[in-house]
């Protein structure tokens, strides 16, 4: 019954129905008003909004959907705002890229010519390029701001738009929030400039390639090491994503030999034919990956998403199966690796510092503490990470930085997670490891000896569509306004909410304010050490809940006992927070 929508989506979809769209577009909203109330409301209840990824959202018909409008009102707000921003510059500069994704070259055609018709130089990749490709191409060309059409791992409905400014970072504030306001202002959708300017877009390839390659190169800590493990078997799939254009010649740049690709991946396709989901942090994206490495007898299993950003790998454990690692595992591994060997190197001065997210392990924290190397904790998205790169940029020496959600940085000259570098920088840590006679699980157990034990897991709760946008904001209500006393018999002694910038201790009663920007996210540390976060994600129709617990591992040998206690304490925080 059409009295079931809203009148605000009535509106606007008469809007659409009366200005200057396309007929495909206005016959299918025809379509939904006469046919299909619920897809009706899901197209047009909201806006696509910048959230911690950008704008993203499922491809089709309506202001809720990736679609050329939308597309073409994201870029015109944009342009707007450098031209406002940029006012003394000969000439703004924009670089544009783009994934495997269905309608890539649609929709980073559509930016080019938006971004063109208003006066803007823009550099466009020729084919497929990785998302930290399109970061480094920034810098490197000296531009105002890049675009990456990318959804990064969502499912092949899905498509996005990565804005990026100056310095090669994703927008944050005040830019993020300024371009929504410059995107919101535009009330008709002939103010888009959708004519381009040929003149002003440029194809650019293989020359970036190189120095990219090239830089990554210069990251490596341990050539004499690869020379005597270049065999070292490699297992990688790409995922049918764009890593397959630049992690296989970055490990040949570094050295490696024996890479081993899973040909049924290493074809570009949007549809994702052999996964259900593109996401290296689903165990079953790596299922013909371990497949491989068992025929081969592999030493390392990488996994790279759509666009390349992030990674997942895969390890033989104490009984030679293999086995995924988290992020966590991942990052400090990564980081334990890095730290030593600036150390070996002679290169730590006291002014180091890493960076991670306030969802990722304690564990890095230790690492960096222990060896005299500062740790930064920030909000939840790899943008934040790079502001603390920016803000110390000259005054400090950035060394790495990860987070949970499978994504890191090596160096500086990228502005964002980059899994062309954490392929390289892990396949060469493997080679390290090999040549001191141990795996990686082995340096893991060993990591967890010295610095504690720490095991955590992510449980995220998808609550799709306005209904669900309403339920996640009742759960982070009800978690606000009567938070958990105790959580598995265990105290909570402190509350961080990062939403009113405060951390309470509940022992005293006494608060203090978090240096950080406002963000919708809730922390529980309780008496034994362990730690609760709760935040909707920026950008899924999911809520996302991370544990992490500890325990000290006092003997080697009691690994898998100590792992057993670890997961247990996880199976009971999770129950009796009544989460499924």
């Amino acid at each position: 019954m059409k009295n079931e929508i809203s009148k605000e989506i009535i509106q606007k979809a008469n809007e659409w129905l009366n200005g200057n769209y396309d007929e495909a577009t206005k016959q299918d909203i025809k379509d939904m008003l006469e046919n299909d109330h619920q897809r009706l409301i899901e197209s047009f209840y909201k806006n696509l909004e910048f959230g911690t990824g950008g704008l993203r959202g499922i491809m089709g018909t309506g202001s809720n959907r990736m679609n050329k409008y939308t597309v073409g009102k994201a870029t015109q707000g944009l342009a707007n705002y450098l031209i406002k921003m940029f006012p003394d510059d000969k000439q703004i500069k924009a670089v544009i890229a783009y994934d495997c994704r269905n309608n890539n070259t649609f929709f980073a055609n559509i930016t080019a010519n938006v971004l063109s018709a208003n006066g803007i130089k823009v550099y466009l990749f020729d084919d497929l390029r990785p998302t930290p490709e399109l970061s480094f191409a920034i810098r490197q060309l000296n531009c105002n701001c890049g675009v990456m059409i990318t959804a990064s791992h969502n499912p092949k409905e899905y498509n996005g738009y990565k804005a990026y400014w100056n310095d090669g970072g994703q927008l944050i504030n005040p830019h993020d929030i300024n371009v929504i306001k410059e995107v919101n202002n535009i009330k008709n959708i002939d103010d888009v400039k959708f004519e381009g300017n040929p003149d002003l877009i440029e194809i650019i390839g293989k020359n970036i390639d190189e120095i990219y390659l090239q830089k990554i190169k210069e990251l490596s800590l341990s050539q004499d090491i690869i020379k005597k493990q270049n065999n070292i078997k490699i297992v990688y799939t790409p995922l049918h994503g764009t890593g397959l254009r630049l992690v296989p010649e970055s490990l040949k740049n570094f050295g490696f030999t024996n890479i081993n690709i899973v040909e049924e991946q290493a074809v570009a396709d949007g549809n994702f034919p052999t996964v259900v989901s593109p996401n290296p942090e689903e165990p079953e994206a790596l299922t013909l990956a371990i497949k491989k490495a068992k025929a081969i007898d592999a030493d390392i299993v990488m996994a790279t998403d759509p666009d390349a950003d992030r990674v997942g790998i895969a390890i033989k454990d104490k009984h030679n199966n293999f086995v995924l690692l988290n992020g966590n595992q991942t990052a400090s591994l990564l980081i334990y690796y890095l730290i030593r060997k600036w150390k070996e190197n002679n290169k730590l001065t006291g002014n180091e510092f890493i960076v991670k997210t306030i969802v990722t392990s304690e564990l890095l924290k230790e690492i960096a503490l222990k060896n005299n190397v500062e740790c930064f904790d920030v909000l939840t998205g790899f943008k934040f990470i790079v502001d603390i790169i920016k803000r110390y940029e000259g005054k400090k020496t950035f060394i790495g930085g990860g987070e949970e959600s499978y994504g890191y940085l090596v160096g500086d000259f990228v502005r964002d997670k980059d899994a062309v570098i954490s392929c390289s920088m892990i396949a060469e840590l493997t080679a390290w490891a090999k040549e001191n006679n141990f795996n990686l699980i082995d340096l893991l157990i060993d990591i967890y000896y010295e610095f504690g034990f720490y095991k955590e897991k992510l449980i995220s709760v998808v609550k799709k569509g306005k209904s669900g946008t309403e339920e996640i904001q009742k759960i982070m209500s009800d978690f606000r306004d009567n938070p958990p006393e105790k959580i598995n018999n265990s105290t909570v002694i402190r509350i961080n909410d990062y939403l009113i910038g405060k951390e309470i201790n509940l022992l005293n009663g006494n608060k203090k304010s978090i240096d950080l920007p406002k963000s919708n996210v809730l922390q529980f540390f309780l008496e034994d050490e362990s730690k609760i976060t709760v935040r909707p994600s920026g950008t899924e129709p999911k809520i996302k809940f991370y544990f992490g617990v500890f325990e000290k591992l006092n003997n080697k040998d009691d690994f898998e006992k100590t792992d057993k206690i670890l997961e247990e304490k996880l199976k009971n925080i999770i129950k009796d927070l009544n989460i499924n």
